[in-house]
């Protein structure tokens, strides 16, 4: 079992444990298991790639929990089958960029950004200057070549037309029956199902005997932190009445 949690913002952590599990002649087959709404670009396709990977070598089946979107769609292709829950959310097949202008604040407030630069767009994506034609023209490129990136991937790990493919990658969400009916997952089930299944393809007789990654440790000092913290929130909820109490609530 590989379980991929949370935003993908690194990799290295997955692809160790898929690389170990690739050179593993003991483990006859991998179920990943993903709940991620997406993330990176980069961290995404490097874990697609070592999927990709373990798939040559062992059946390797998706399951899928509340959400498998975007980049948690992404890594998911390559599988042999993907499993998803009814209710699951996954698509949202595609890339966004969002830039947020500070300028008319900063001019309000009485401060002015002074740059120094080595090029017209060593600055794109500013938050304090407006954004020019030609850096809208540069991004939406960019924005394009990856998106064509990720279509691609689909049309090919889902044995799709390309235009199919294209049409379903307009950035929509689906549920997991809907994409069942798109062809974007193979069935529906919970992760129980997809470890039968990945035990069916592997050809293990018996109940299979699943190995869950091991809890990692928490560090000493985060612990600490983690201790200090529980101790101010107690001391405060003991101490504290009506508006602090709410504030102290709210922000957890």
């Amino acid at each position: 079992m590989v379980e991929v949690k949370g935003a993908i913002m690194t990799s290295e952590d997955v692809i160790q444990r898929l690389t170990h599990l690739r050179d593993d002649s003991s483990m006859k087959a991998v179920v990943l298991r993903v709940d991620s709404p997406g993330g990176g670009v980069g961290p995404s396709q490097e874990i697609y790639t070592e999927v990709q990977k373990l798939a040559q070598v062992k059946p390797v089946v998706v399951s899928m929990g509340s959400v498998a979107a975007s980049g948690g769609y992404y890594i998911a292709i390559p599988a042999h089958q993907i499993v998803a829950n009814p209710g699951t959310i996954t698509g949202s097949i595609g890339v966004i960029m969002e830039f947020t202008n500070f300028q008319e604040l900063l001019q309000k407030i009485g401060l002015k950004s002074q740059v120094v630069k080595s090029g017209e767009h060593k600055d794109i994506g500013s938050p304090v200057r407006p954004m020019t034609p030609d850096d809208r023209q540069i991004l939406q490129s960019l924005i394009d070549d990856v998106h064509s990136q990720f279509v691609s991937a689909v049309a090919q790990g889902r044995d799709l037309p390309l235009d199919k493919a294209k049409t379903l990658a307009d950035g929509r969400i689906y549920t997991g029956r809907q994409a069942l009916e798109a062809g974007l997952v193979d069935r529906l089930g919970n992760m129980q199902d997809a470890i039968d299944l990945a035990a069916e393809l592997a050809e293990i007789e018996g109940k299979p005997r699943v190995i869950y990654p091991r809890e990692s440790k928490p560090k000493l000092f985060n612990y600490l932190v983690e201790e200090t913290l529980h101790s101010m929130r107690q001391g405060l909820q003991e101490q504290s009445v009506g508006g602090m109490q709410f504030i102290w609530e709210g922000l957890n």
